[in-house]
C-alpha cells in the first residue's frame, strides 16, 4: 500500500496505514461452518463416510490396548496427538452450551445435525472412557515423547499410553468437567434422542458422585499432564458440575450444593477476568445467573445473587466498565489475558457475554456495572467486536480464523496441516523426518485446516505466521469451541445472510491509491466543531462494479468534550461498521464506549458501496 504526501495529511495518512483495520462484511454463518470442519480434522479414531477434512485419515485404533480398555475416538487437542481429558471436556461443555442456549440459532442455519455430531464425537469417547463409576480414563498418548516428534496422526510412533483416575487417584477438576460436558450434552441431545440423552446423564451423575467423594487435583495423579495442563483447583470445577446437573435435572439436590459450597468453595467469594478450560467461575457465576434470571431460584434467591454480582464483576470487566478493576486489551481492541493462545480466552469470554446478555434480554434487566447500568444490547456489542477481531477487523487486517477471508495464517502449528496427506504422500514421515522436511519448510502447510482459531498476536497486536512461533499459531479445541454458539448467535441478529460477503481484495498493484478529502462540519442547528476526513482505503472490482471500501475520521476540533454525537448519512447504498443506527432515517450514533469524544481526539468508522462516497453531517450533539 503506498504511502502518499498530501503535505499536511502525510502523517495522519502513515497512521492510517499503519493501523489498517479492515472493514469485513463478515459471514457469521461461513466462520460458523470452517469452525465445525476443525472439529472434523481434529478427530481420532475411525472417520466416518462423510467425512470432509479429506487429508485426514484413520488414527489411533488401538488406543486403550495395551490397557484392556476401547479407548478408540475422541479428539487430538491441538496441532499435537494427545487426548488431553480436561481440556477436551471443557470443549464438549461448550459446544453443548451453544447448542442448548442458541438452539434456535442453530437450527435456523440448519447447522444443529453438526453440531450434535461435534458433540457426540467427545460423548461417545467420554462413555467408554468411563469404564466404572469410580474410574475414568483421563488422558491417551505421552505428551512428552508426542511433542518430540513431528508425523501426521496416521503415522503415529509415538507411545499410546493411557492414564486413569480411580478413587486412589483422584481428579475431581477432571471427573467434574466431564461430568459437566455429559450433564450439558444430555439436555442438547434431549429434544433429538431422549435414550441417548437419559444414558450421558447416567454417567453424568456417576462421576460428579466420584468427583465429590474422592477429592484431588488430576495432575497430581497423572504427572505426564501437569506441564502441558496444570490444574489450578478442583472446587470450581465441582460447582460447575453440579450447576449442569441442576439444569439437567431440576434436582434440588445440586442447587443446595451449589449454594452450601458458595463460600467454601469460592463461589461467590471469586472475583475472576478469565474464564477458560481451567478457570470456570465465571462460567458456574453467569450459569447461577441465568436460573436466577429465570426466576428458579426460590429459597435460594440470596445467594444467587451474590453469584450473579460476581458474574457482573465478569462482565463489566470485560466492557472496560468495572472501576479500574478490567481485562487488558490491545490497542486494537482484543481482550488480553495471557501470551499463550490468548485467543482461546477471548473467545470464551466473548461466548459468555453473547449468552449474559440473551439472558438479560429475556428477564428484561440490565448489567449493573460501578459506573452504570449498562443494557444487554452492549455485551452483545462486545462479543461481535471480538468475533470481528478473529475474523479480520483487527491491526494486521488478518483473520485468525484458518481459511476464512482473503488473509489468514498459513504456517500453522499443526503436524497433519503442515505435512503432506497421507493419500497423497502414502510413504510414512517418521519423527525425526518431519522435523527436517515439513517443520522448517519455509513453505505454507499443504493442508488447510479450516476453521481453526489459532492462538493469535501478542498484548500490542502483533502476529507472526510462523510454524515454529506456537504461542500463536497454534489452535486448540479449547478455543474453537465457543466459536459454535457464538457465531450462530451473531449470524442470528446479521440478517438471514448475515453481512454481505465482500469479494476477495487484490493486492495492490500500480493502480491502487488512497482518494483523500477533508471536509468541515456545514453550519448545522448544533454547529458542531467537527471535521471529516474521508478516504478510500482499497478498491475492487467484481465484474462491472467497482466496490470502495471508505473510512471516515471524525475529529473533535474543539478543546470540550462532544458527547451523544448523531449523524446523518446519505446517498449510504452498502453496509457501514462503527457506528449504531438509531430509530430516525438515516441517523447514526457512536458505540457505546465512544459516547464521548475528548478534546482534540478522533474516531473513525467504515463503509463499502460501489459508487461515490456517501454524505456525512451532523445533526446533533451535547
Amino acid at each position: 500500500m503506498k504511502n502518499l504526501n498530501f503535505g499536511g495529511l502525510s502523517l495522519l495518512l502513515g497512521i492510517l496505514v499503519l493501523e489498517a483495520v479492515i472493514a469485513e462484511g463478515f459471514n457469521y454463518g461461513d466462520a460458523l461452518d470452517k469452525t465445525f470442519m476443525f472439529f472434523e480434522a481434529q478427530r481420532s479414531g475411525k472417520l466416518p463416510a462423510n467425512q470432509r477434512v479429506k487429508w485426514r485419515g484413520d488414527s489411533g485404533l488401538k488406543d486403550g490396548y495395551l490397557q484392556g480398555v476401547n479407548l478408540v475416538g475422541g479428539y487430538y487437542d491441538a496441532g499435537d496427538h494427545v487426548k488431553f481429558g480436561l481440556p477436551m471436556a471443557y470443549t464438549v461443555t461448550m459446544l453443548a452450551w451453544g447448542a442448548i442456549d442458541f438452539r434456535r440459532e442453530i437450527t435456523e442455519l440448519d447447522q444443529m445435525r453438526q453440531t450434535l455430531w461435534s458433540i457426540r464425537w467427545g460423548t461417545d469417547y467420554f462413555l467408554k472412557a468411563h469404564t466404572q463409576p469410580n474410574v475414568l480414563w483421563a488422558q491417551v498418548g505421552d505428551g512428552d515423547s508426542d511433542h518430540y516428534c513431528w508425523e501426521r496422526a496416521e503415522d503415529m510412533t509415538t507411545p499410546r499410553t493411557a492414564y486413569k483416575l480411580d478413587q486412589y487417584h483422584p481428579g475431581s477438576d477432571l471427573a467434574g468437567e466431564t461430568s459437566a460436558a455429559l450433564a450439558a450434552s444430555a439436555i442438547a441431545f434431549k429434544p433429538y434422542n431422549s435414550s441417548y440423552s437419559n444414558l450421558l446423564l447416567l454417567h453424568a451423575k456417576q462421576l460428579f458422585t466420584f468427583a465429590d467423594r474422592y477429592r484431588g487435583l488430576y495432575d497430581d495423579s497423572i504427572q505426564n499432564a501437569k506441564q502441558f495442563y496444570t490444574s489450578s483447583g478442583y472446587s470450581d470445577e465441582l460447582l460447575w458440575a453440579a450447576a449442569w446437573l441442576y439444569r439437567a435435572t431440576d434436582d434440588e439436590y445440586y442447587l443446595k450444593y451449589v449454594v452450601d459450597n458458595a463460600v467454601y468453595m469460592g463461589g461467590t467469594g471469586w472475583a475472576v477476568k478469565e474464564f477458560s478450560w481451567d478457570n470456570k467461575y465465571a462460567g458456574v457465576q453467569i450459569l447461577l445467573s441465568q436460573i436466577l434470571l429465570e426466576g428458579r431460584a426460590g429459597a435460594y434467591t440470596s445467594t444467587l445473587k451474590q453469584y450473579q454480582a460476581k458474574a457482573n464483576y465478569f462482565a463489566c470487566a470485560c466492557l472496560q466498565k468495572n472501576d479500574g478493576y478490567n481485562v487488558h486489551k490491545t490497542p486494537g481492541g482484543l481482550i488480553y489475558v495471557r501470551e499463550w493462545n490468548n485467543l482461546q480466552y477471548a473467545s470464551a469470554a466473548a461466548f459468555l457475554l453473547a449468552v449474559y446478555s440473551d439472558s438479560l434480554s429475556a428477564a428484561n434487566a440490565k448489567l449493573t456495572c460501578p459506573e452504570r447500568q449498562i443494557p444487554p444490547q452492549e455485551l452483545l456489542n462486545f462479543s461481535r467486536s471480538q468475533a470481528d477481531y478473529f475474523l479480520g477487523k483487527n491491526p494486521k487486517s488478518m483473520s485468525y480464523l484458518v481459511g476464512y477471508g482473503p488473509q489468514y495464517p498459513v504456517h500453522v502449528h499443526h503436524r497433519g496441516s503442515s505435512i503432506a496427506s497421507i493419500f497423497s504422500l502414502q510413504s510414512t514421515v517418521q519423527c525425526v523426518l518431519g522435523f527436517e522436511t515439513w517443520y522448517r519448510r519455509p513453505e505454507g502447510n499443504p493442508n488447510v485446516i479450516y476453521g481453526a482459531l489459532v492462538g493469535g498476536p501478542d498484548q500490542n497486536d502483533n502476529f507472526s505466521d510462523d510454524r515454529s512461533n506456537y504461542e500463536q499459531t497454534e489452535p486448540t479445541l479449547s478455543g474453537c469451541a465457543p466459536l459454535v454458539g457464538l457465531f450462530s448467535k451473531l449470524q442470528s441478529v446479521s440478517g438471514p445472510a448475515g453481512y454481505p460477503k465482500q469479494p476477495p481484495v487484490p493486492h495492490p498493484t500500480p493502480g491502487f491509491y488512497h482518494r483523500i478529502q477533508k471536509t468541515q462540519a456545514p453550519n448545522t442547528r448544533s454547529e458542531a466543531p467537527v471535521e471529516f476526513i474521508h478516504s478510500i482505503t482499497k478498491t475492487w472490482t467484481v465484474g462491472p462494479t467497482t466496490y470502495y471500501r471508505h473510512r471516515v475520521i471524525i475529529m473533535n476540533k474543539s478543546v470540550k468534550p462532544i458527547k451523544d454525537l448523531k449523524l446523518v448519512i446519505e446517498d449510504l447504498s452498502g453496509s457501514i461498521w462503527d457506528l449504531n443506527p438509531t430509530q430516525e432515517k438515516n441517523t447514526y450514533e457512536l458505540p457505546q464506549w465512544q459516547k464521548v469524544l475528548p478534546p482534540g481526539s478522533e474516531c473513525s468508522f467504515v463503509y463499502v458501496q460501489g459508487g461515490p462516497q456517501a454524505k456525512v453531517t451532523v445533526q446533533s450533539f451535547n
